[in-house]
């Protein structure tokens, strides 16, 4: 059974930096991704990492800011939050896309088949 817990969300200052964890277990081969939802918008594509950790993609508003990494011998993955700006405020979701990696990473939410339950960052400025 495949489940995700996600971690670290909370209050920092614009400027700062937070850490997210997942916990993802009964995977396998998965790219894991972060998605982030601000209110009244939709849910958008943060990051993702292929299962050995070989290939990464972020979003342009974060590739400078964020970065995505996983430690396979402990099921996590880690989305490091940097420099943090009041629009990066939104529930941050951890996500698993069971599909073997054949060279792209789906930015696409219909390609994650697991979701973890989303923690809240509020950056404050």
């Amino acid at each position: 059974q495949v489940q995700l817990v996600e971690s670290g969300g909370g209050f920092v200052q614009a400027g700062g930096s937070l850490r997210h964890s997942c916990a993802a277990y009964g995977l396998n081969k998965d790219t894991l991704g972060w998605f982030c939802q601000a209110p009244g918008n939709d849910r958008e594509f943060v990051a993702a990492i292929t299962w050995n950790g070989g290939r990464t993609y972020s979003a342009e508003s974060v590739t400078r800011r964020f970065t995505i990494s996983r430690d396979n011998a402990k099921n996590t993955v880690y989305l490091q939050m940097s420099s943090v700006k009041p629009e990066d405020t939104a529930v941050y979701y951890c996500a698993a896309d069971r599909t073997v990696y054949t060279g792209l990473i789906s930015t696409s939410l219909s390609a994650y088949d697991y979701w973890g339950q989303g923690t809240q960052v509020t950056v404050s400025s």
